[in-house]
């Protein structure tokens, strides 16, 4: 693999299960709402900690969702109201203590991927974007969030397209082999590629 220093430092590194978390969060539990007037500061503010307060295990009913008013979608949200976003939806210690981190040192078995696999494609058609973690433990050259979105199914594999924090311009690419029953994480600035274990996280007790 191949570092570069960035220059400079990011300000807001190490919070992808935060932001993935929270990414799921908006899906589930807010309504945009462009048409109406933007607001001040403390109800963007509020409504933040509305959002990320409520359980991802709450579907979230149409009724019950919180407006944010004035923006189209997260992405327009997150762009004018950057600031807010970051100091209001948590810090990076989430990330490191988090309790479904516990899964991860235990080995994957091919038959456990296979049925992981599955289970992120039924989530999917359930319109209930699944949180995983991406890890090649015990080695660290990848410990990751993302949230899938989409999922194309062939008779050989399962491309996942994701919401990769560290790399928002663009879907992640996380593919499923079925002879394999194998996960492979496309290279990028940082990963070189090739074999992940993947398991959900947020998914019933494992908060």
């Amino acid at each position: 693999m191949k570092h570069r220093r960035r220059e400079p430092p990011p300000a807001y590194a190490r919070h992808c299960f935060v932001m993935a978390r929270s990414a799921r969060q908006f899906h589930q539990h807010a309504r945009f709402e462009p048409g109406r007037p933007q607001a001040d500061e403390q109800t963007y503010r509020r409504a933040i900690r509305d959002v990320v307060s409520r359980s991802l295990r709450h579907e979230g009913h149409e009724g019950e969702k919180i407006v944010i008013p004035g923006y189209a979608n997260l992405f327009a949200f997150s762009q004018a109201q950057e600031r807010l976003l970051k100091e209001e939806c948590g810090g990076a210690w989430q990330s490191y203590f988090q309790r479904g981190h516990w899964r991860m040192v235990f080995p994957f078995s091919r038959r456990h991927q296979e049925k992981m696999a599955v289970q992120l494609s039924a989530a999917l058609r359930r319109n209930r974007p699944p949180i995983v973690h991406v890890v090649r433990f015990p080695s660290q050259t990848i410990n990751h969030a993302m949230v899938l979105f989409d999922a194309r199914e062939t008779e050989d594999e399962i491309e996942f397209a994701a919401y990769d924090p560290n790399s928002a311009g663009e879907p992640a690419r996380l593919v499923y082999a079925r002879h394999e029953r194998t996960f492979h994480f496309a290279r990028n600035a940082y990963f070189k590629g090739g074999r992940v274990d993947v398991y959900e996280v947020y998914h019933r007790l494992n908060y």
